[in-house]
């Protein structure tokens, strides 16, 4: 019997120089030259970086081949400056989670923990990332944790980030994140029903594919777990991050 396809979906956040040691969520921080070797290695290897939306097809079974998720969380506009040429330059495509309530602000959610303070794209720069082949997601209105709130605030932050991203933005907004990665059966709920196709987690592994439906379960697709590449990732990691199991042993 065929083993089912494993498809590694990479978590990003900052694609900046990290800022000095001993300051909180250093680890959050890829240098833009790793990234741009890691984006080199993906083609060599014969991978097709790509969006959300377009990995889709392959989650479900629906085609198949050498693929490989990239996001971002947040929406910084380091990702526009220094991912998103690398990404065109090898034909990927990607998906940033944008935080709708304080698009062109700051990582203000990150204060209260000491992390310095990165600036977020704002709706012209955000413009220029989809013309750049680029995806956005909503990462909610203002990050804050949805298992915290009531549940009319929590279907608030889905919903209305949705539509707000989609009317500013002129675009199709069919991915969700959920901030922190806290969620629970009512958040999957509302984020199904506000029309998302997909929502990814911080749930460490590669997705598998069901090997008797030939696709992740439906409801799978709305808690997809991700694969973290962090500022002291090696070359040697990432590789078997993406193309073993080396990920697979924190799957809940």
């Amino acid at each position: 019997m065929a083993k089912p396809p494993y498809i590694p979906i990479l978590t990003y956040h900052q694609i900046e120089q990290a800022p000095p040691r001993g300051t909180p969520m250093r680890s959050l921080y890829v240098s833009p030259g790793s990234f741009y070797r890691q984006m080199f290695l993906l083609k060599i290897l014969g991978y097709r970086g790509l969006s959300m939306s377009e990995l889709m097809p392959y989650l479900r079974g629906e085609k198949s081949g050498r693929v490989v998720g990239i996001t971002f969380d947040d929406g910084y506009l380091n990702n526009l400056e220094h991912a998103a040429p690398v990404l065109m330059r090898f034909g990927f495509s990607s998906t940033c989670y944008v935080v709708n309530g304080l698009m062109g602000q700051t990582n203000s959610w990150d204060a209260p923990l000491g992390v310095p303070s990165s600036q977020l794209m704002n709706e012209r720069e955000l413009g220029q990332w989809l013309q750049a082949g680029q995806e956005i997601g909503s990462h909610t209105l203002t990050h804050r944790n949805l298992l915290q709130l009531e549940e009319r605030d929590q279907q608030e932050e889905i919903v209305r980030s949705k539509s707000e991203l989609e009317r500013r933005l002129g675009t199709q907004v069919n991915q969700f994140c959920y901030p922190y990665g806290d969620y629970d059966s009512k958040c999957v709920s509302f984020v199904r029903a506000a029309g998302y196709a997909a929502a990814t987690t911080t749930h460490r592994s590669r997705v598998v594919c069901s090997p008797a439906q030939g696709r992740v379960a439906p409801m799978r697709e709305f808690e997809l777990p991700r694969v973290p590449i962090v500022r002291s990732t090696s070359w040697l990691q990432f590789l078997l991050k993406i193309a073993t199991s080396y990920e697979d042993r924190h799957a809940n």
